[in-house]
């Protein structure tokens, strides 16, 4: 195992590098380049870890991962940290609201996303014993725990149910950070819904999915990323095949952050805060 990062050695890796100087690399700010060494590294029988801000792996490197990564099924392991709107005061150039949308439509690419440490834990084995490449996203902002222990078992495709609910009401789909939103606003304002952790954006749990689309009212989809895309679109095209339902997808609109402020601050003015969320979702089903 070898971690690749772009110029990211400032505290987050001493221990890393202390323990293990040999397996670390500083590949500096050349993203593209650092991809490209992954993919040479993968051949020659090592298994790369590529560590970069999720604005920057994958999104500025996506012909790479495309071309020297997914092409020839390599098994690197990509680490987009700080996804979403995270890196609020840094700008439009850092918040990483469509590395889903991108990284999804690429072959032979898996995307991960998970929602809490425990998953990240899991994610992260999955990851390493992969044959081919994995994106996996980590929003950095920790919202706290969805689950109360480790994920044991998890599985590829697979989906969680963090709060089980009466047959037939809603469905709630959320991934990554919008998961202990998704949670806290069932438990509190819709106590029948159920609520489901998508850790696997791809390969996706259609079947899981679309029987959910089947047996529920309707599907409200929650996640920190462009509606198009990501969660939402990924849901909606399994209900579209398998089970058509009404679905409401809930994230990031077609436009940029317009403010510099807190994490908070931004995902209140995308729509994204409890309150805003809890609307939007009371106001989908008092329609239905």
């Amino acid at each position: 195992m070898l971690l690749l990062t772009g110029d990211h050695g400032y505290a987050l890796f001493d221990a890393f590098r202390r323990e293990c100087p040999k397996q670390y690399i500083n590949a500096g700010i050349a993203e593209q380049n650092m991809v490209g060494m992954a993919a040479g590294l993968a051949k020659a029988g090592f298994k790369p870890f590529v560590y970069g801000l999720s604005a920057f792996v994958p999104v500025r490197v996506i012909e790479q991962i495309k071309i020297d990564i997914a092409h020839d099924n390599l098994g690197v392991v990509l680490l987009g940290d700080g996804a979403g709107f995270v890196y609020s005061h840094l700008g439009t150039s850092h918040q990483s609201t469509e590395d889903i949308a991108c990284s999804r439509a690429i072959a032979n690419l898996a995307v991960y996303s998970p929602a809490d440490r425990f998953e990240m834990a899991a994610c992260m084995r999955l990851a390493y014993a992969a044959r081919s490449p994995v994106y996996l996203r980590m929003g950095k902002s920790d919202r706290g725990d969805v689950h109360a222990a480790p994920v044991d078992g998890l599985q590829p495709g697979q989906l969680l149910c963090v709060k089980p609910g009466r047959p037939g009401a809603a469905a709630l789909l959320a991934t990554g950070s919008m998961v202990i939103a998704a949670q806290r606003l069932a438990e509190q304002h819709f106590p029948d819904a159920s609520v489901w952790s998508v850790p696997f954006i791809k390969p996706a749990a259609v079947d899981e999915i679309a029987a959910l689309c089947r047996d529920s009212a309707c599907i409200v989809t929650l996640e920190e990323h462009s509606v198009i895309g990501g969660l939402g679109s990924m849901v909606a095209e399994i209900a579209c095949d398998a089970a058509p339902v009404r679905v409401l997808r809930i994230g990031v609109q077609d436009r940029f952050t317009e403010d510099c402020g807190t994490y908070a601050h931004l995902l209140k003015e995308h729509g994204l805060d409890d309150e805003s969320v809890r609307l939007r979702i009371a106001a989908f089903l008092g329609a239905h």
